[in-house]
């Protein structure tokens, strides 16, 4: 994406997703039309599945987050990119009403569907805020716990993101992330399409260099974790186009210091 400014690929990704959020459909990360993805094949249970509002599983991630964050009554957690509010739902039964869920969304009509889905769903220990994952609209040592499903690929700054996410944590606060990373080079009219970066492929990392992020942000524990089984369902994000021999979904866990 060398000829492709960073203001070009968050335009891209924002009128992507907006067009998602206004036709009321879902489907996984795709480079031109919405293919339909269960999120049971991302490994959400059937009963998570039937806990959240109607429109707000979109079928948009490559994994559960939340089945790696351990989340307790009390914390606060904070989801980047959170879109119709999926994973930010599910967070607030984790926490419950004593815990608090802020979904970040830079996509203004992902956050008024999700919006009105915590109106739809009773939801009061939710909210939602427009703004970039690398300038998250929080407050500085203000959560315990930051979730996101895919969503960190599609950030032209990824160091950004990690930078500010390390601010936004209590000291030892954690990630528990769910993310495509890249296995092997990218060829190069993947890595050029930008439909294909839109569509959760072209912007993945390695994962060294998401390492190397991290690190630099000041995290600790650090663990990524590639899951083979995922590529079950990525293949269905490009038909034909063999991504899976350079791209899989993995877990990316890490830790803030305690002061």
């Amino acid at each position: 994406m060398s000829q492709v400014s960073r203001d070009e690929i968050r335009t891209a990704v924002r009128d992507n997703y907006a067009v998602i959020a206004e036709a009321d459909e879902s489907g996984c990360c795709s480079t031109s039309s919405v293919i339909p993805v269960s999120s049971s094949l991302m490994g959400y249970t059937d009963e998570e599945l039937a806990a959240i509002p109607e429109g707000a599983d979109l079928g948009l991630g490559c994994g559960n987050p939340g089945a790696i964050a351990s989340m307790t009554s009390g914390e606060t957690v904070l989801d980047l990119g959170s879109g119709a509010g999926f994973d930010a739902f599910l967070s607030a039964r984790a926490v419950g009403e004593t815990g608090h869920v802020i979904g970040v969304d830079m996509t203004p009509a992902m956050v008024s569907k999700a919006r009105a889905n915590a109106e739809k769903g009773g939801y009061t220990n939710v909210e939602f805020r427009l703004g970039e994952i690398e300038h998250l609209p929080v407050a500085d040592d203000s959560v315990d716990v930051i979730i996101s499903n895919c969503v960190i690929n599609l950030s032209p700054d990824k160091a950004a993101v990690f930078t500010d996410s390390y601010r936004a944590l209590k000291p030892g606060g954690r990630l528990a992330i769910s993310d495509v990373v890249a296995t092997a080079e990218i060829p190069a009219d993947v890595a050029d399409d930008l439909s294909m970066y839109t569509g959760c492929i072209s912007g993945a990392s390695s994962i060294q260099a998401l390492h190397e992020h991290m690190e630099a942000a000041g995290f600790t524990d650090i663990r990524i974790a590639p899951k083979d089984e995922s590529k079950i369902f990525m293949e269905q994000w490009a038909p034909g186009r063999n991504i899976t021999d350079y791209l899989v979904s993995a877990t990316i866990e890490a830790v803030k210091p305690s002061a």
